[in-house]
């Protein structure tokens, strides 16, 4: 097998997850989606809007991060011996390539 400096593109076939919300999340939804059109004069759905606001809220936390570095790393040295690419196995999302941020903020 050729040693590839580029290795296996990660699975990049969207997920649909469906969740129940409280009625003040739900208002608390609205309203951002309203601030948002109001601040970006685009009109975005709660449902567009979710899946930004959720990258955004696991980037911004230190301690999940600090976890997910110690797992992949934990990982690679388990793996290590074996020749496979950690994020090929994983399938671990490159930080700039996952990040939905459209350069608005």
């Amino acid at each position: 097998m050729a040693d590839l400096k580029l290795g296996k593109l990660p699975d990049r076939v969207p997920v649909k997850i469906s969740f129940t919300a409280m009625p003040d999340l739900n208002s608390a939804l609205q309203n951002y989606a309203e601030l948002y059109r109001e601040t970006y004069g685009e009109e975005e759905s709660v449902a567009t809007l979710i899946p930004y606001m959720l990258q955004g809220f696991l980037d911004a936390d230190r301690g999940f991060k600090a976890w997910r570095e110690k797992s992949a790393s934990s990982l690679a040295h388990d793996t290590a011996s074996s020749g496979t690419n950690v994020r090929q196995r994983r399938q671990l999302p490159n930080r700039e390539a996952s990040s939905p941020s459209d350069g608005k903020e």
